[in-house]
């Protein structure tokens, strides 16, 4: 899904809002998305977040003030945010932005779901990073 495709629209315009802590995304097929930072930091594409394989994503917590200090382009197919809370390694392809525009009511709720089913609120802290973190890298 991070992949880039042909027919995905091109991003034509990027805009951070931070104060309201949303990335706006302006797609040559005229769709506007504008999409939390949150969302954004919480379904990032890396391997820290995703994991290796399916099975393996490590639930994200205490993101809700998460904030975006740095957006840089990269080649002509998508942006690698930098975070707030260090979180730098996703690369995350035009097609990767518009889907979450696209999904962002069900993305919310498949993660309400996880936190429940982890026992675990959205505010609370992330659990130790020795313990869930990937180390091949």
């Amino acid at each position: 899904m991070a992949g880039l495709t042909p027919t995905t629209p091109q991003a034509i315009d990027i805009v951070l809002h931070s104060q309201s802590k949303v990335l706006e995304i302006t797609f040559s097929d005229g769709q506007r998305f504008r999409i939390p930072f949150e969302l954004l930091r919480v379904y990032s594409p890396s391997a820290e977040v995703q994991g290796h394989g399916p099975g393996q994503e490590v639930l994200q917590t205490g993101k809700r003030e998460v904030t975006i200090v740095a957006l840089e382009p990269v080649g002509h197919y998508g942006v690698q945010p930098q975070f707030s809370d260090g979180h730098n390694s996703g690369i995350f392809s035009w097609d990767y932005l518009y889907s979450l525009g696209q999904r962002e009511a069900e993305l919310w709720l498949q993660y309400e779901m996880r936190l429940k089913d982890a026992g675990v609120q959205r505010d609370d802290p992330m659990v130790s990073a020795a313990s869930q973190s990937c180390h091949s890298h």
